[in-house]
C-alpha cells in the first residue's frame, strides 16, 4: 500500500536521493547540480507544499512532489509542481497518487490553475498520465530543453483548472 504525506525533516536523504536521480538523468528536470543535504533541507522547506510517497507499513519513501506558485501578483493563483518517483518504484502507479494528491493540496491552498511549464517531450509516462488526469496541453516550445549530450528537444506546457473561475 501506498500513502502520501506531507514530508518530515527525517525524509530529506531520500527525498534529496530521489530529486537527484531525476537530475543526473538529465531527461526531466531543469536543473545540472544535484542538492546536498542541506540545500535539499532549504529548498523542500521553501515550497508551499512538499509530499512523500511511501510505502506501508515500512514508510520507506518512494516519490515527492514540490507545490509552489508558478508566478507572483496578479498571476499567483497558478500552481506549479514537480515529481519524482525513485527508480525502484517506478511502474508502480506512484506519480498518479502524487499528481492526485498535488492537486488536492493546490486546491486547499486557493490555487485556481496548477500548469507544468516544461514537460519534455519525449517524456510519454508523464504525457500520458496528463492527459489521463484532466491536463490541456497548452503547446509546444521547440527546442526548449538541452538534453545531457547538449542537443535540444522541445518541452510541452500543461494545466488543469482547479476552480470554475479559471475557465
Amino acid at each position: 500500500m501506498i500513502k502520501v504525506r506531507p514530508y518530515q525533516s527525517g525524509d530529506i536523504p531520500a527525498l534529496a536521493a530521489i530529486w537527484n536521480e531525476v537530475v543526473t538523468d538529465g531527461q526531466a528536470f531543469p536543473q545540472e547540480e544535484p542538492l546536498t543535504l542541506p540545500g535539499g533541507a532549504a529548498f523542500f522547506a521553501a515550497q508551499t507544499y512538499t509530499a512523500v510517497a511511501v510505502d506501508m507499513p515500512g514508510n520507506t519513501v518512494l516519490g515527492l512532489y514540490i507545490l509552489h506558485p508558478n508566478n507572483v501578483g496578479r498571476c499567483g493563483h497558478i500552481a506549479n509542481s514537480s515529481y519524482a518517483v525513485s527508480r525502484q518504484a517506478r511502474g508502480r502507479h506512484i506519480g498518479e497518487q502524487l499528481i492526485r494528491d498535488s492537486i488536492e493540496q493546490a486546491k486547499r491552498r486557493g490555487f485556481q490553475i496548477l500548469q507544468f511549464n516544461a514537460v519534455v517531450a519525449s517524456n510519454l509516462a508523464a504525457r500520458h498520465l496528463y492527459a489521463k488526469l484532466g491536463f490541456t496541453q497548452l503547446g509546444t516550445i521547440p527546442a526548449g530543453f538541452r538534453l545531457p549530450n547538449g542537443t535540444f528537444t522541445d518541452i510541452c506546457l500543461y494545466y488543469i483548472s482547479l476552480d470554475n473561475r479559471a475557465g
